[in-house]
Parts: structure tokens; C-alpha cells; sequence
């Protein structure tokens, strides 16, 4: 089955070498050149992931990210100016599931659109995991805090999911880009910190009033044990 993809940019050039080149590797291609036009097209079936220019006249894609995700948990790759930290924290913590900075190469961009579609496709492991009082299902890839449904990104989920499987035990910040990103940290790229901040958030704090998440300094992340 053809993976369908949108990419929204107002580089009409840029856009068009993108679709020739994922077309070319057997994705569907998309475009959308304002962010009017991406959100509603975001909105319609049978697309699999967007890949979303922060820059864009009618709606910027912070904005459309911020609507998208009121409704949507449909895996988004922010495409960032190079070097502007502030455009990739604010995605990160508006529920963007990775970023390219740009120029960008694509290669590189296919390589985190198949990172991010294989986390989004689900694990290998369809069992659930158990912890306090949530209730991680990795075959649909959803989480029940109390009985009830918490709306992760699909990045978001793989995070918690590499914790509560080593619950107790301190997960390094490498092995949770491998597996929840696919690729090696690089320096300066707080990715996976704003992801658990996000995390955090959401998940609030456990029966004790304390982090479930704790920071092990200058290693990575540890669940609680209760």
C-alpha cells in the first residue's frame, strides 16, 4: 500500500523537486502552498503524513500544526529555517513529530519520513504495558490514563513506550532518538526533551504529586518506580 504524503511549502519550485523525487521512491504526493490550503487539505482521508514549511502565506505552520492537532494526531515533520531554535522548540511543543531545517536535503527528509511512518505504523510487540494507572496499547499505539484516552504524536508514544518498558531503569537520551526518532542525536538538538516535556504535561504528575518522568542529568530519562 502507497504511502501518502503532503507537502506544504509556498516554494512552488522546491515543492514540485520534492514531489518528482518522493514519487520517484513510490510515495502519493500532495502539494499545498499556503496554509489555508495545507490544513484543508490535511484534513481530507487517506493521507499518511505532512511535511509542513513554518513560513507560508494565509497561515503560518505553527498555526495549521495547532489546529491540526486539536483533531488530528497525524504524523507532521516540521520544516524549519537553519539555526532558528525557537521555530523547532515551538513545533516540538505544539506536537510536531520531528524537523528538517532547510535547506533541506531530500534524502535526509525521506529518511525521518520513514522514521516517523514506521514508529506510526505501530510495534513489533502488540501486547500492554501496565504502569500506575495507565495503560499503554502498542497495537494501536494508544494510551488510557484512569480508563481514559490521552492523545499522544506518534513520537510522543514511542518516548513513553522505550520508558515504561524499562520502568525503573534510566534509558539514555541516544536510545530514545534511535527509538523513537531513528537517527543519532546531533549537538544542540533538544528533540526528545521537549518531547518528554510534552509528555509530562499530558501525562501529569503520579499519585505522590511527583514527576513520572525524572531527569537523570548527562544521561537521559527514567519512569518512576512507584
Amino acid at each position: 500500500m502507497q504511502t501518502t504524503i503532503l507537502i506544504a511549502d509556498d516554494d512552488i519550485e522546491l515543492s514540485a523537486l520534492l514531489k518528482e523525487y518522493f514519487e520517484s521512491e513510490g510515495f502519493v504526493v500532495r502539494l499545498a502552498h499556503d496554509g489555508r490550503a495545507a490544513l484543508d487539505e490535511a484534513r481530507k482521508p487517506g493521507l499518511d503524513l505532512v511535511v509542513l514549511d513554518v513560513m507560508m502565506p494565509e497561515m503560518n505552520g505553527m498555526d495549521v500544526l495547532r489546529e491540526l492537532r486539536k483533531e488530528s494526531r497525524l504524523p507532521v515533520i516540521m520544516l524549519t529555517a537553519r539555526g532558528d531554535d525557537m521555530d523547532r522548540i515551538l513545533g516540538l511543543e505544539l506536537g510536531a513529530d520531528d524537523y528538517v531545517p532547510k535547506p533541506c536535503n531530500p534524502r535526509e527528509l525521506l529518511a525521518r519520513i520513514r522514521a516517523v511512518m514506521r514508529r506510526a505504523q505501530g510495534a513489533a510487540d502488540h501486547g500492554v504495558l501496565n504502569v500506575d494507572d495507565l495503560e499503554l496499547r502498542q497495537g494501536s499505539r494508544t494510551l488510557l490514563k484512569a480508563g481514559e484516552q490521552v492523545e499522544l504524536t506518534s513520537t510522543e508514544f514511542s518516548i513513553l513506550q522505550a520508558l515504561l518498558q524499562h520502568q525503573g531503569d534510566v534509558v539514555s537520551k541516544r536510545d530514545l532518538y534511535m527509538s523513537a526518532l531513528g537517527r543519532e542525536p546531533v549537538p544542540h538538538d533538544r528533540s526528545v526533551d521537549m518531547h518528554v516535556s510534552n509528555l509530562r504535561r499530558k501525562l501529569g504528575p503520579d499519585h505522590e504529586g511527583k514527576n513520572r518522568i525524572e531527569t537523570i542529568r548527562g544521561i537521559g530519562y527514567q519512569y518512576r518506580t512507584p
